[in-house]
């Protein structure tokens, strides 16, 4: 251990100020590790963790935060890449500007994080890599088409990464979670249902029923046990799946069952 280096194991966890990220950070930091949960805004001073200001789709941003962390560590073990955002809509009706602004944000955001972690992880020799994804990116789903792509490039990137990394003793997988309770729904970006638009009511009642799931989903602390179990694993898989059967079914029936007929069992799930 270097000097001024933490005997604790360094976590750096972003978007923690609400949901799946609050849990996990609340959760580790009851577990003896240093905790570093980030947020976009003002520094949140009543968690169990240390909260610092993050915009991951701002490189100097994540510059800042990550130096700021090793200047006082002098390492981080453990990066869970948890910021992410949630959006809707007709692929047709979606300004392109969101769409740019939803993978900035769940695609392009982890990877600065990630740039920006490796060289002090690969000058360690040791390092995990946590990316939460989304069951959603396993499967081009209806009026969430654009969120499914950034999860499922997210997804698709970390397996060629992981390979890369493997050589610096750096590990990284990914962990797909289903529903949970937290408040996305009202964080996402809905495209506006439009009156007269070919796709009211089909998307209208859509909406209604994705949030439905959302408010109906998972304590988010079982995403948090699931991944301090990935963290005390020696060899982590590639990729993780955490939710509701069905949920996790879901994804070996896209596998085994012919494209049309899995097509049809998800339009029948959202009624269209």
């Amino acid at each position: 251990m270097k000097k001024g280096e933490s005997s604790q194991k360094v976590v750096l966890i972003t978007g923690a100020s609400s949901g799946i990220g609050k849990s996990v950070a609340n959760f580790l930091s009851k577990k003896d590790f240093k905790v570093y949960g980030t947020s976009r805004k003002a520094a949140n001073t009543s968690e169990n963790f240390e909260f610092i200001q993050l915009d991951v789709t701002n490189e100097e941003s994540i510059k800042h935060a990550v130096d700021h962390i090793l200047k006082i560590e002098g390492k981080i073990d453990i990066l869970i890449n948890n910021a992410g955002v949630g959006i809707t809509g007709p692929i047709e009706e979606t300004p392109e500007i969101e769409i740019k602004k939803a993978f900035e944000t769940n695609y392009f955001g982890p990877l600065n994080m990630i740039k920006h972690v490796v060289p002090s992880m690969r000058e360690q020799k040791t390092g995990l890599i946590i990316n939460i994804t989304s069951i959603a990116g396993y499967m081009g789903l209806p009026y969430r088409g654009i969120y499914s792509a950034t999860k499922g490039a997210l997804e698709i990137t970390a397996e060629a990464y992981r390979m890369e990394l493997r050589q610096f003793g750096i590990k990284m997988t990914n962990v797909a979670p289903g529903d949970f309770a937290t408040n996305i729904a009202s964080g996402r970006y809905h495209a506006p249902v439009k009156k007269g638009s070919p796709y009211e009511v089909v998307y209208g009642n859509t909406l209604k029923l994705m949030d439905e799931h959302v408010d109906s989903g998972q304590d988010p602390e079982l995403m948090a046990r699931e991944i301090y179990k990935i963290i005390n694993t020696a060899e982590p898989n590639v990729h993780y799946k955490v939710g509701e059967r069905l949920q996790k079914f879901s994804v070996k029936l896209k596998n085994l069952l012919p494209d049309k007929l899995y097509e049809k069992m998800l339009m029948k799930h959202y009624k269209l």
